[in-house]
Formats: C-alpha cells, structure tokens, sequence
C-alpha cells in the first residue's frame, strides 16, 4: 500500500469519525436514558450491535457508509418502538427483557429464585454489603431487578442483629474453619440447628454466624409469599 493509499484511508476513517459519532449520540438520545441507565436485556443488545456496527465502519474504511448509517437508523428505530411498546404491553416486556424476582424475604435466602436468576450467595452478600447491610436479618424484602440491581426494603420492626454474619455453611457445606475461629464444634451447630428445626445440614441452603455465636438459617427450597405482578 502506497503512502497516498494510506493517507486515503485515515482521511476516509476521520472523515467517518466526525459523521458517526455524533450521529450515534443523537440516535442514544433518542432511544433514551433508559438505554444509557439501567440497561434491560434488549437495551444492552441494541447498545452492542450499535458499538459493533461503528467500530466496524470506523476501523474498515472498505465498509460502505450509508449502510451502517441506515443499520445506525433501524437499530435505533426498533429500540425505541420496543421501549414503547413495552409500556403498553406487560406481555411484550416479559419478552424482552427479566423480570424482577424476590431473593430475600424476612431474612431468608431463596435458593431457587438465587439460582433462577443465575447468582451465587456470594454475589448477593457482596450485594448487600454495597447496601451497608451485613446481616440478613436487616433485610425485609430484596428484590433482583430486571437489570441486574438488588433493591432492598430494611426491617423497620422485629428482631434486627446488627452484628456481621459469617458464612457458616452454603448449601449444605459447612466450614468448619469458621467454626474454630469461633471456638465451637459441629455438636454445638446440631444443637443449634435441631432448635430451629433442622435435623440435618443438608436442610440448609445457607447459615451465617456472629461473634455472639447467633446463627441464621435459610432452609434448602424456601418459597415466597405471594406479591403482586410487578414483583414477580
């Protein structure tokens, strides 16, 4: 390639630069905040194929132009005919995107409603801690958004441990170094656990322990109570 050749196609790449950038900042805008906020499944794609489809024009100056500025237009243009369709048809948004789940209900961890959504208890621990929340007794309701987000609704009443919870044991698994870091034994978690019901620790999704040896217990399989649609 001869240095003529060269300089054709950095002008041809700057030139695109200049025209579809702000071309696509216009076209964000009009699909909305939302597309640039809290990222539904459908926003996320549209956003990706629009990044694919312009990087794709910027770094290949071979790539033809007005095609990529239509595929910009048609991209955009279904985003935003979804968005408004979603608002009108709940039916269209269970479609397209997740719908929120309750995780956490008067401090208990939903096993399956944790897996359904594909998190760990570790994601939603790690979660709660952004929240300033170390404890799942503080916890009356937590919600997974369509996003991805947790939402949380604290006790305002009940018994609330303000202390740290330590994971015991994860889905039937206990950690026995936690065990010795608080000087108890598996004789002392039976006692506990038979108190609350549980005969085995295969029963137990997930147990957390303080420092004054309070341990919460969330059973394998716990179901919600009923809310309306919009949370589940």
């Amino acid at each position: 390639m001869t240095a003529l050749e060269i300089a054709k196609d950095i002008g041809i790449v700057a030139v695109r630069i200049v025209t579809i950038l702000p071309l696509l900042l216009f076209f964000t805008l009009f699909m909305g905040k939302r597309s640039i906020g809290e990222l539904p499944v459908f926003d996320f794609l549209a956003i990706l194929t629009l990044g694919s489809v312009v990087g794709a024009d910027i770094a290949d100056p071979e790539i033809e132009h007005l095609p990529t500025i239509a595929a910009i237009f048609m991209i955009a243009l279904l985003q935003k005919i979804l968005a408004k369709w979603k608002v009108s048809n709940r039916r269209m948004e269970n479609l397209v995107t997740f719908e929120p789940n309750v995780i956490i209900e008067n401090g208990v961890l939903l096993s399956d409603a944790i897996k359904k959504n594909q998190f760990t208890i570790d994601n939603v621990l790690a979660l709660l801690r952004e929240k300033d929340i170390f404890h799942l007794s503080q916890v009356e309701l937590a919600v997974i958004e369509g996003s991805g987000k947790l939402s949380v609704l604290k006790k305002t009443s009940g018994p609330v441990i303000k202390e740290a919870g330590f994971p015991l044991i994860v889905e039937g698994k206990v950690f026995d170094e936690i065990l010795e870091f608080f000087e108890t034994d598996r004789s002392w978690l039976d006692g506990e656990l038979l108190k609350q019901g549980f005969e085995s620790t295969d029963d137990v999704f997930f147990a957390s322990i303080t420092k004054n040896k309070f341990l919460q217990v969330s059973p394998k399989h716990a179901q919600a109570a009923n809310y309306p649609p919009f949370l589940i």
